[in-house]
């Protein structure tokens, strides 16, 4: 990476993770900025199979669009009985304008009288960096849990209300925005990407 490149841009408009990552960030020489700090940009396609493929290439698309060093990220969840569904579909899982119910919905049908002990799933997190040629690093994070078969509490989103994780004895939606921070997938590979990062400034 070239030394003089500062500017970081998160390829997203939520405002939640932009403040996440410049956190994350604040102890390395980047500023970050989000698309939305650069004007509307387009959708970047999503025609990977995996997370990473889909990482790197919205990492890739927006670094050639804004001509500055990008990072991306797409998770979601992998359930050990589905063969890793919902995986890169977990957003659109009930269909492109499902809601978080529906896609909820849809994963316990699929799990109908499976025992507890096959109900292993695994939120996952890939992050890729790309400067304006190529994808420069990656970084993957993940937590394990449980799908349990009716939904518990009521912070988080998404399939939060459904994933037991056993080492804090609570679903994601029953958990602090502090605890869940603390062993998230995507915390987890936020943490990997800064350690690589600040291997890459010394």
């Amino acid at each position: 990476m070239r030394k003089d490149i500062k500017e970081i841009v998160v390829a997203t408009k939520n405002l939640g993770k932009v403040t996440e990552f410049k956190a994350a960030l604040s102890g390395l020489p980047y500023t970050v900025m989000s698309l939305t700090d650069l004007g509307i940009y387009p959708e970047a396609p999503e025609n990977g199979v995996t997370f990473e493929e889909n990482a790197r290439s919205k990492a890739e698309f927006y670094a050639r669009l804004t001509g500055k060093l990008c990072l991306a990220d797409d998770s979601g969840l992998e359930v050990d009985y589905l063969k890793g569904e919902p995986g890169v579909y977990s957003a659109r899982y009930a269909g492109e304008h499902a809601s978080d119910e529906d896609s909820n919905k849809k994963l316990l049908d699929n799990l109908t009288g499976i025992p507890a002990e096959k109900r292993t799933a695994r939120f996952r997190c890939v992050l890729a960096l790309a400067d304006t040629e190529k994808t420069l690093l990656t970084a993957n994070g993940t937590v394990e849990g449980i799908v349990l078969t009716e939904p518990r509490g009521n912070n988080g989103f998404g399939y939060d209300p459904l994933f037991f994780v056993p080492e804090l004895d609570k679903t994601m939606a029953e958990m602090l925005p502090v605890e869940k921070n603390g062993i998230s997938h995507r915390g987890r590979a936020i943490k990997m990407l800064v350690e690589q990062l600040a291997q890459m400034n010394e």
